[in-house]
C-alpha cells in the first residue's frame, strides 16, 4: 500500500489519526467482549496481568506499569480488593507503604486471562505478517516516544 500523494497532507494525517483511534476503539470493544465472561473490565484485567508478572508492587509502581489506565489506580485496586482478587499487604521494609498482590482467586482468574486475550491477540495478529508486526510495533513505539504510556509499555515488554 502506498500513500496517496494526490490528497492533501492534512487529509492523510487526519486519516492516520482516525485509524489509530478506530483501532484503539475496536481493540477495546473486542477486549471487553473477550473478558465479559470473566466479569472483568479491560482495566481490571490489566491490573491482574501486571500483578501476575510483577507482584508484589506498590500502588505507585503499579500505576507506572499500567498502559490502559492513566493516573492513580487506587479505585481500580479497591474494586479488585472488594472482589477478593487482590490484597493489600504491609511493606516489609517501609511501614508507610502497602504492597498490592494477587489473592488465590486473583491468580486463578489471571491464569484464565491468557486464554481469553490469547484468542483475541491471535485473531488480530493473524491478519499481519511477522514483518508487518515488527514494523507496526516500531512505528507505534516511535509515535509514543517520550510519553508516560511509552515508558509503561517498555517496562512491561522490555526488548
Amino acid at each position: 500500500m502506498t500513500t496517496d500523494r494526490s490528497r492533501p497532507a492534512r487529509a492523510v494525517h487526519d486519516e492516520l489519526r482516525y485509524l489509530l483511534l478506530a483501532a484503539q476503539r475496536e481493540g477495546s470493544r473486542r477486549l471487553g467482549e473477550a473478558l465479559r465472561h470473566l466479569g472483568l473490565t479491560p482495566a481490571q484485567a490489566e491490573v491482574l496481568d501486571v500483578l501476575a508478572a510483577h507482584q508484589p508492587v506498590t500502588l505507585a509502581a503499579l500505576g507506572r506499569l499500567l498502559v490502559c489506565e492513566q493516573g492513580s489506580p487506587s479505585r481500580l485496586v479497591d474494586s479488585l480488593v472488594q472482589r477478593d482478587l487482590v490484597s493489600r499487604v504491609p511493606h516489609h521494609e517501609d511501614r508507610r507503604a502497602v504492597l498490592i498482590e494477587l489473592t488465590d482467586a486473583g491468580r486463578s482468574l489471571a491464569a484464565q486471562l491468557g486464554e481469553a486475550t490469547g484468542r483475541l491477540t491471535t485473531e488480530m495478529t493473524s491478519r499481519l505478517s511477522a514483518a508487518d508486526i515488527d514494523t507496526l510495533t516500531v512505528l507505534l513505539h516511535t509515535l509514543l516516544d517520550g510519553t508516560d504510556v511509552a515508558q509503561a509499555v517498555r517496562s512491561r515488554f522490555p526488548r
